[in-house]
């Protein structure tokens, strides 16, 4: 990182984010609307425990959801699956939101491998597919104004949830809620010993950019994705509980 940025870990509850930019004005403006929509959904949640149980996309009525619940639900259903699939994401991305009302032109929010992002530079995102031999990865995302979400899954790094056998199945869209959860489709997809690419089939939907997964020494790419760059990436920038 240029050394006109810093840099935050916060923890709320649940959710463990590492938080960039430019001022400390807009790292405490991430801070307030991670806690301020964490109420909300938990609100919504004590109201509706099947919310947060379902694997199956949420199909109660949401006249009164509010938007951090509704975000969810929308990414969950493109992709089949259940809404908390898109946690870590949606909340990635409001409070991004925040940081550009802030005034932010360079931020990140890392929420345990779910990134949102503005950039007034390049930056490198380091790709964390843990036990394999593919290591030193990034991608290298060009000057942006335009918020995007680059968000992983894995089925054997991390406490998500995951049927699949990916050390990395990453995700890219412009909605950082849908690429959160259609990686977690993704690595649902990708089976012990099947073609990589045949995972490929469950993201395959609008407004999804790009992605990529590794399973052991292998990785397979799809769709349109920044150029990928050795890089030495630090284990301590890495956001995990």
């Amino acid at each position: 990182m240029v050394s006109d940025l810093v840099r935050d870990r916060f923890r709320l509850k649940e959710t463990i984010v590492t938080i960039t930019a430019q001022g400390r004005d807009q790292i405490e403006a991430a801070k307030e609307e991670i806690a301020f929509q964490r109420a909300l959904l938990e609100k919504f949640i004590r109201d509706d425990p099947f919310f947060v149980l379902t694997l199956e996309p949420y199909d109660r009525p949401m006249d009164k959801a509010p938007r951090i619940v509704a975000n969810m639900i929308e990414a969950g259903t493109a992709v089949g699956i259940g809404p908390m699939s898109a946690v870590a994401g949606t909340i990635a991305k409001f409070a991004l939101g925040a940081m550009i009302k802030a005034g932010a032109t360079c931020a990140i929010v890392d929420n345990g491998g779910d990134v949102a992002l503005v950039a007034d530079r390049p930056v490198l995102v380091g790709i964390y597919a843990g036990p394999s031999p593919l290591k030193n990865l990034a991608f290298e995302i060009p000057p942006r104004s335009v918020p995007l979400g680059i968000c992983t899954s894995s089925g054997t790094v991390g406490p998500s949830l995951s049927f699949g056998y990916a050390d990395a199945a990453v995700v890219i869209s412009e909605d950082v809620s849908l690429a959160d959860a259609a990686a977690t489709a993704l690595g649902n997809a990708v089976a012990g010993d099947s073609p990589l690419a045949d995972a490929f089939e469950a993201i395959d939907r609008p407004r999804i950019e790009g992605a990529l997964v590794i399973r052991g020494g292998e990785m397979a790419l799809w769709g349109d994705l920044p150029p990928i760059r050795r890089a030495s990436l630090r284990p301590d920038l890495i956001t995990r509980g």
